[in-house]
């Protein structure tokens, strides 16, 4: 994986709650890191029919490690405007260069986007 094919943008989210100086609690997005991503929607690839179980995937994004951040389920993409919740990560090879994240894009229920 070289920049060449890297030629999208990302950010790594995080929804923390915080509470205010009256005691209330909300929900915060924290942009926890920008990163430049390779990203593949889903098609009929060989890739892709190998990842029959992770059958609610929508896109595949890869980019290189983070030192000192570790991707969870927990978190989630942005990219392009559109949000994408962690369904998978893994560690391309086992080498600790690569991240391989499948995510599952965020349809609104209700209005447009």
């Amino acid at each position: 994986m070289s920049f060449g094919k890297m030629n999208g943008f990302a950010d790594i989210v995080e929804t923390r709650q915080v509470k205010d100086s009256e005691g209330f609690t909300h929900s915060e997005d924290e942009v926890l890191a920008s990163i430049r991503v390779y990203r593949e929607g889903r098609h009929g690839s060989q890739r892709w029919a190998n990842l029959a179980a992770f059958s609610e995937a929508t896109d595949l994004f890869r980019f290189r490690c983070i030192p000192g951040l570790t991707v969870t389920t927990d978190q989630f993409l942005i990219c392009d405007d559109c949000r994408y919740d962690i369904v998978s990560v893994e560690d391309v090879k086992g080498r600790g260069m690569y991240i391989e994240v499948l995510a599952k894009k965020e349809v609104p229920t209700v209005g447009k986007s």
